[in-house]
């Protein structure tokens, strides 16, 4: 009996750990996707391969896993793995087939959304630049070189991932594809030859033989059998396009991405498990999370332009791979009531039952089996409502799930579990022995350059190799011997930011926004008598991602370029003679890397007589500090440039403030850009991701290059760490949360009656800040005893939590050895300080 119990055991976990030790088949109906015959409600979350190191992915996996997610979803990057036509690069960040099985060694499935185009704030929107030249090209319309290019891609990857046998259909992890993506509006746009392009694009991917279904998000066109699914803040009114299609979610917004200028959006996580209760309520089987991990636009991958470095999207699981609490602790106890539906779930459909003007239920019955989503829409106030004889009070914009059609087991807007506060401490990492290269301006006139009467649009020269292209010409002025003549030169640009240099002196500067595509600086410059040599940096910070045909769209100066203030009146530069010169001297040495900085004398930098000039290179040597927390830079005290670790890319940095519209925020009411922000008037991004797995114990190589100036003395490598987690919870009260009492009839709310306080990896509790069981009330860091309170409520905790790195403590009369207010429901409100 014994043996036929393990073998049960055993059984089990091979089937819900997914091994993927057998073949299996997956179809779908109007349900859900059905794998091997089992229809799952299936939970997704988005984590990018190439914005995290090989070395994160296994713990992202877990987590992601350990947070209820039964599938990860990813984007395939075509600009990343086919930089020039037919030489394909699959190493490091780009080892799809490694990141793959990495998800399937933890029993989670994978969703592959090939594209090629992604989006994604992403460089050209994943297209490789190459392909802008590839002639009578057009892009994403029904345009014969473009679907060839496209259909190559897209069986190159196939076709590897084929032999390495990681589709479900091989025994792999690989239950669903997608193809194109959020393609409706622009089809619209193109008409008949968008029309025909998606239908070739579907038939495609269907001929491929993959063994399991296809997608196209945003497409409500999406043809036989390709499955139709919705991205966006909500989805709750989407229906497939075909009844037999299952309704599927692949864009859940948990926050939103991040300009360069722009405050951080924060989506609260009341209103994202709302969105995702909502769906799930009226029949939604599958719903990804975009992102779960968002991670870092290493290098110059980020698109737009503009978009910040950072792509922590508001993430359950932040940039530097670290888990943000409560966003993660709440979605984690949603996945679970979500869970205990399943059987419910899959017995009928929805029969949907008026609770109030604008509440409602949605109830599964069937087969024994019965769960309910009770609904409240009021964004200001809580609802008593009367289902199946019993009351609850429902609070606003939410939902309570009752798996059993009686007793809740979570509610979207009360959050139970742990708040984490992180900080930006500094490491013992010495930086202070810099060097510098001066770029000289002087220069340009030598190597490989182009010459040409008028202005020429910068990507059709550089194709993406730098980005920065010089546009150089000369003017020259006879001048009275009264000395230098002041004016005003005027340059007009397409580019994203340009800096005017007149005679190699600097003498303006001006940067365009996502929103601006046209702008215009007006410089006082100086002129001499004779030769006078104006040199302009143009800039692009990153490609455009997203619009009908962005690949026509111009960057850099094209005009018009003027003179004004001398004796001839204005004159027009555009149509004379420049000369074009790729990227900077220093990158043409390779300076960024390990390899190159012995290429050039470098010159020991003053701390103390330090001055700001442009266009300057620094380079210092640093050790690795010790520990495993996440490390970043502190680039406060720089103004705008790029920054690499031993030869690899951190990315552009750019310490433009932020401005916006900051303060409270609530959580009821729809989500949108804009309602929920942060980081006013202070730099959009001050922190830079270091993956710890890029250093060496001693001698770490640091270069940057500084467009404008900046103060090196104060840049600094700092841990990121958790320093501070509060909890709370309500006592077991058996009353319908807790707030009526048994005689009312009402039912009981399931609480939790245990606070739990875990540090982070390596640290331990190193005192408690704030602890009261009673009527505390306040947020995380600003907590603040009530009118009740038990006076042993921090020498108890203390004694059983300091010293640990977790403990639990039982927010009930008995623990405390007191009742400190009779009669009144109680809450236990914990803050801890978490050290090494």
């Amino acid at each position: 009996m014994e043996a036929i119990t393990v073998y049960k055991l055993l059984t089990f976990f091979l089937i819900f750990t997914h091994l993927h030790l057998v073949k299996s088949t997956v179809t779908y109906d109007q349900k859900s996707l059905i794998i091997n015959g089992q229809r799952r409600i299936l939970i997704s979350g988005s984590i990018h391969y190439p914005r995290s190191t090989p070395e994160m992915w296994e713990d992202l996996v877990i987590k992601a896993k350990n947070g209820g997610l039964d599938v990860i979803d990813t984007y395939v990057f075509w600009n990343v793995h086919e930089p020039s036509p037919g030489i394909y690069d699959f190493s490091g960040r780009y080892d799809l087939v490694r990141f793959i099985k990495t998800v399937a060694r933890n029993g989670l499935y994978v969703n592959l959304r090939i594209g090629p185009y992604v989006c994604a704030e992403w460089n050209f929107g994943g297209f490789p630049v190459w392909l802008k030249y590839v002639p009578g090209i057009s892009f994403r319309t029904d345009n014969e070189p473009f679907k060839a290019a496209m259909q190559g891609f897209t069986q190159k990857i196939v076709g590897m991932l084929k032999a390495e046998n990681l589709f479900e259909s091989q025994g792999g992890p690989i239950i669903l594809s997608q193809i194109e993506n959020e393609y409706g509006a622009q089809g619209k746009s193109i008409g008949a030859a968008g029309k025909a392009y998606i239908n070739w694009a579907a038939k495609m991917a269907v001929e491929l033989n993959t063994g399991v279904p296809w997608s196209m998000c945003k497409e409500d066109d999406a043809p036989d059998p390709v499955i139709n699914t919705c991205n966006g803040f909500y989805c709750d009114t989407f229906t497939p396009n075909k009844p037999y299609k299952p309704t599927i979610w692949t864009e859940a917004w948990s926050g939103w991405f991040t300009e360069f200028g722009a405050p951080i959006e924060q989506r609260p996580v009341p209103d994202l498990a709302f969105s995702v209760a909502r769906f799930v309520q009226k029949g939604g089987s599958f719903f990804n999370y975009y992102m779960y991990h968002g991670g870092t636009n290493f290098g110059r991958t980020s698109g737009g332009p503009f978009i910040t470095t950072s792509y922590d999207y508001d993430a359950p699981i932040d940039e530097y791979g670290l888990i943000r609490e409560p966003k993660y602790g709440h979605l984690t106890e949603l996945h679970r009531a979500i869970k205990l539906c399943e059987p419910a779930f899959f017995s009928s459909d929805a029969k949907n039952i008026s609770l109030g003007q604008r509440q409602n239920a949605y109830v599964y019955e069937g087969n024994g089996n019965c769960a309910a989503f009770l609904s409240n829409f009021e964004m200001d106030f809580a609802v008593r409502v009367v289902f199946r004889n019993h009351h609850y009070k429902l609070p606003p914009w939410s939902i309570s799930i009752l798996p059993d059609c009686k007793n809740v087991v979570f509610n979207t807007a009360k959050i139970g579990t742990q708040t984490s506060r992180m900080k930006m401490v500094r490491t013992g990492s010495s930086l202070e022995s810099w060097e510098t290269y001066h770029e000289d301006i002087s220069t340009l006139a030598s190597g490989p350059s182009l010459t040409s009467v008028g202005l020429m649009e910068q990507i059709n020269i550089t194709r993406d190799s730098s980005d920065y292209l010089w546009y150089t010409t000369s003017i020259d002025t006879r001048l009275s011997e009264t000395g230098p003549r002041k004016a005003t030169l005027t340059v007009q640009s397409r580019g994203h930011g340009v800096h005017i240099f007149v005679n190699g002196r600097l003498s303006g500067s001006a940067y365009g926004s996502r929103e601006t595509t046209r702008f215009t600086v007006r410089a006082p410059v100086e002129l001499r008598g004779g030769t006078n040599i104006i040199s302009l940096l143009s800039i692009a910070a990153g490609l455009p991602n997203v619009g009908t045909h962005f690949e026509s769209r111009d960057t850099g100066i094209l005009g018009p370029v003027s003179l004004d203030g001398l004796d001839q009146g204005t004159i027009d530069l555009s149509r004379g003679t420049w000369t074009y010169k790729v990227g900077l001297n220093g990158e043409t040495m390779n300076l960024n890397s390990p390899n190159g900085v012995s290429f050039v004398d470098w010159s020991r930098v003053s701390l103390v007589n330090q001055h700001q000039q442009p266009l300057k290179w620094y380079k210092v040597y640093f050790d690795a500090p010790e520990g495993n927390e996440p490390l970043a830079l502190d680039m406060k005290s720089m103004i705008r440039g790029q920054v690499w670790i031993n030869g690899q890319s951190i990315g552009r940095y750019w310490t433009k403030h932020a401005s916006g519209k900051c303060g409270s925020c609530k959580y009821t009411g729809a989500f949108r850009p804009g309602k929920c922000q942060v980081g006013c008037n202070v730099p959009t991004q001050r922190w830079y991701h270091v993956p710890r797995s890029w250093l060496k114990p001693r001698q770490n190589l640091l270069v940057l290059f500084e467009e404008v100036g900046g103060n090196i003395s104060k840049i600094s490598l700092v841990k990121r760490t958790q320093v501070n987690v509060c909890s709370s919870t309500f006592e077991h009260h058996p009353v319908i949360s807790n707030y009526q009492t048994e005689s009312s009839g009402e039912t009981t709310m399931l609480h939790d009656t245990k606070v739990r306080l875990q540090c982070g990896l390596g640290q331990s509790i190193s005192s408690i800040k704030f602890a009261s069981f009673g009527t505390p009330f306040g947020s995380c860091g600003s907590f603040q005893q009530g009118t009740c309170h038990a006076p042993n409520s921090l020498e108890l905790i203390e004694k059983s939590c300091v010293g640990q790195e977790s403990c639990e403590v039982m927010a009930s009369n008995n623990y405390f050895a007191t009742d400190p207010c009779p009669n009144v429901l109680k809450r236990l409100l914990i803050e801890a300080v978490c050290s090494i």
